[in-house]
């Protein structure tokens, strides 16, 4: 079994394992699922902050826990099961046990008309109520029955944690790449699993890196308020090291590709986002920042945060029809989708190992025939690989890095870096720090 196919096997495994459990932004599910990543890697830190406390304009929500959700028809028998689908109740849903008749239930009902054989996935995390989701299949035929339903949510929210995961790689520099995604949807497939299954296994690939350059920060947490709690904590070092930051949403489809720009498309990420795609010859569908942001990249963004972040995806969230609904199931994602995510995220990544600034040592071009780079006759014609030699020392004034090198000489960026290194080995060039 080659290494591809190993990793395709272990994602999708986790994903299957991963599925059912009921996430929401707080609660058992956060330490369910970050227990299992911890399991494979070991390194991982989890974390906890009370309820309560204040994280610049918000606070840390009290947990939510629940053990059942029904409405039970005039027969007792059982319409909508929670333990069927957990997105049949709204999340942080208040609890219930009332006998009601349908008009009133139907207040507290969601559903998606225009997809009638879909559960919507529906939440209100600040605003105290109940509700169910269902079908519209399901809410049309309830409608025909007068007589009562019983209502029942088993639920509690009680003063406790906000849980998130961190894992720190070093490398020989303190400056950083910062991978971030979350844990906090509850059975979603593209939309919440395969950031953190895709993640998982992309912090054990950086593990297995010898010489890594930069240092890793990757996180799992739950969206918004968890990157709102992260920010606060970390905010000073974050600044001072994060170079290139992404976050990874809805990267388990086959449909497509997209990338969203940061703020100002100025940053390092954004060059290494574009040049992933070149690289792979892959087509994919640029989304800019304020119209199409929707993730955890508004927080890492947001004035006086300004980290560099960028989202490299699959289909990106919102753009495909089974987006927060049943639909985004496991027959949604694939072992190849899985591993087109991974693959896109571990190209990146080695773009950016290499991705440095050199400078020639020497001043004016360097003695190239003796060192058998370039004919001793005059008026050769220079070869086109040792064209690209004389070319990558005409540009070594240490500004110039290697993605603007790949995008100007329009060459594979990993071919530059193998002349790079020869180019080393003969004392031609240094890393310009």
């Amino acid at each position: 079994m080659n290494s591809n196919s190993k990793i395709k096997k272990k994602m999708w495994k986790w994903s299957i394992d991963l599925f059912p459990i009921c996430r929401s932004i707080t609660g058992p599910g956060v330490r369910m699922t970050l227990n299992y990543i911890k399991k494979i890697a070991p390194n991982l830190k989890i974390f906890a902050v009370k309820s309560g406390k204040k994280v610049f304009d918000w606070k840390v929500p009290d947990e939510w826990q629940i053990q059942d959700g029904y409405i039970l028809d005039h027969n007792k028998k059982k319409v909508v099961d929670f333990k069927k689908n957990n997105l049949h109740v709204v999340g942080y849903s208040e609890p219930i046990n009332k006998n009601i008749k349908f008009n009133e239930l139907d207040k507290n009902i969601y559903s998606l008309p225009k997809m009638s054989d879909a559960i919507p996935y529906v939440t209100s995390y600040y605003k105290k109520t109940w509700g169910f989701c269902m079908t519209h299949k399901q809410r049309l035929h309830l409608k025909k029955n007068r007589n009562y339903f019983q209502a029942v949510i088993k639920s509690k929210h009680t003063k406790g944690f906000l849980n998130y995961g961190e894992i720190i790689i070093p490398g020989k520099t303190k400056k950083e790449i910062f991978l971030s995604t979350y844990v906090c949807h509850p059975s979603l497939a593209n939309n919440e699993l395969s950031g953190p299954v895709v993640t998982t296994a992309i912090a054990e690939w950086i593990n297995s890196l010898k010489n890594r350059y930069y240092t890793y920060r990757i996180v799992f947490i739950p969206e918004t308020i968890g990157s709102i709690v992260y920010i606060n904590k970390h905010l000073p070092k974050l600044k001072k090291n994060v170079i290139a930051a992404f976050n990874i949403t809805c990267v388990g489809d086959n449909k497509s590709y997209s990338y969203l720009e940061s703020k100002y498309k100025n940053t390092l990420s954004d060059k290494v986002s574009i040049k992933t795609f070149e690289t792979l010859k892959l087509k994919y569908k640029k989304f800019n920042f304020f119209e199409h942001r929707g993730s955890d990249e508004r927080q890492y963004s947001s004035p006086g945060v300004d980290l560099p972040f960028c989202s490299l995806m699959r289909t990106k969230y919102g753009e495909y029809k089974e987006y927060h609904t049943s639909k985004d199931n496991l027959s949604f994602i694939s072992p190849d989708g899985l591993l087109g995510g991974y693959n896109l995220l571990k190209t990146a990544i080695k773009i950016l190992e290499i991705n440095k600034n050199y400078i020639a040592v020497n001043k004016c071009e360097p003695h190239l025939s003796k060192r058998n780079l370039k004919s001793s006759l005059g008026g050769s014609k220079m070869k086109p690989s040792l064209k690209l030699l004389a070319n990558i020392l005409a540009y070594a004034d240490g500004k110039t890095d290697l993605i603007d090198l790949s995008n100007m000489f329009k060459t594979n960026i990993f071919l530059i870096n193998d002349k790079i290194e020869l180019l080393k080995k003969m004392k031609l060039i240094k890393i310009h720090k």
